[in-house]
């Protein structure tokens, strides 16, 4: 929509390639993600992942975010630089804290996540800078089912191991390429059926395939976890095959 880049990002300048480009001399910001956390309530790892997905997604569409939009510019400049987004975890009064900070929280099935417009790497509002970032481990309660190929998947690798919190990076990632790839008649009707998506781990021989199939792919640029130029994520998008 409004103030989206809606041509796909040059390869030689992706937001998410280890190789310097003209994107690293951009003042850099981060998309800040807190996931809900209490003691006696974890989220499954797949859907905190989905939901993360979808929060970036919403975050991308809202109207605050296009035009003249109160969070337009922030988002702009995020876009001109590197790609970045950090998820960390609030429980009790860090996430009501947290809550009334302007964002927009996005509820799974078990998981909530709220998203926040854009800040510069060194300039993170208080009540989220002291939150917690690494060692967020979550899992799934029972094997998540086949995803519905009619709908988007967001394959991650399976030869890349991540935290959660990474993980949900890079699931927001891959959202944000299959978003930016889209025509404007696609990018409305996959909001207006509230962003339907799934996030599962495809199998080595299928993870090849998609790999070099033309569809959007995330290469990590290695600021936390895993190597430079990991691919971490393929989004499948029906409208991009």
């Amino acid at each position: 929509m409004d103030g989206v880049n809606s041509e796909p990002t040059p390869v030689q300048d992706s937001p998410f390639r280890s190789e310097s480009t003209a994107r690293d001399l951009a003042p850099q910001y981060v998309l800040p993600m807190v996931v809900r956390l209490e003691k006696t309530a974890a989220p499954a790892r797949t859907d905190a992942l989905e939901t993360a997905a979808r929060a970036v997604l919403v975050m991308l569409s809202d109207e605050r975010s296009a035009g003249d939009g109160e969070w337009a510019q922030a988002m702009r400049d995020w876009q001109d630089a590197r790609i970045r987004k950090v998820v960390r975890r609030a429980r009790g009064a860090e996430w009501r804290r947290a809550e009334a900070l302007p964002g927009i929280t996005v509820t799974g099935k078990s998981a909530e996540v709220r998203v926040f417009p854009p800040v510069p790497l060194d300039g993170w509002p208080k009540d989220l800078a002291r939150l917690q970032v690494s060692g967020t481990e979550l899992d799934d309660p029972e094997p998540p089912a086949g995803p519905d190929l009619a709908a988007p998947v967001l394959w991650m690798s399976p030869e890349v191991e991540m935290s959660a919190g990474k993980a949900m990076a890079q699931a927001g990632h891959g959202a944000q390429l299959a978003w930016w790839e889209l025509p404007d008649e696609e990018r409305a009707a996959w909001r207006d059926a509230g962003f339907p998506l799934a996030v599962r781990t495809a199998a080595p021989a299928r993870w090849r395939e998609l790999t070099g199939s033309g569809l959007p792919l995330v290469r990590d640029a290695g600021f936390t976890e895993i190597a430079p130029g990991s691919c971490t994520v393929v989004a499948d998008h029906p409208a991009l095959r």
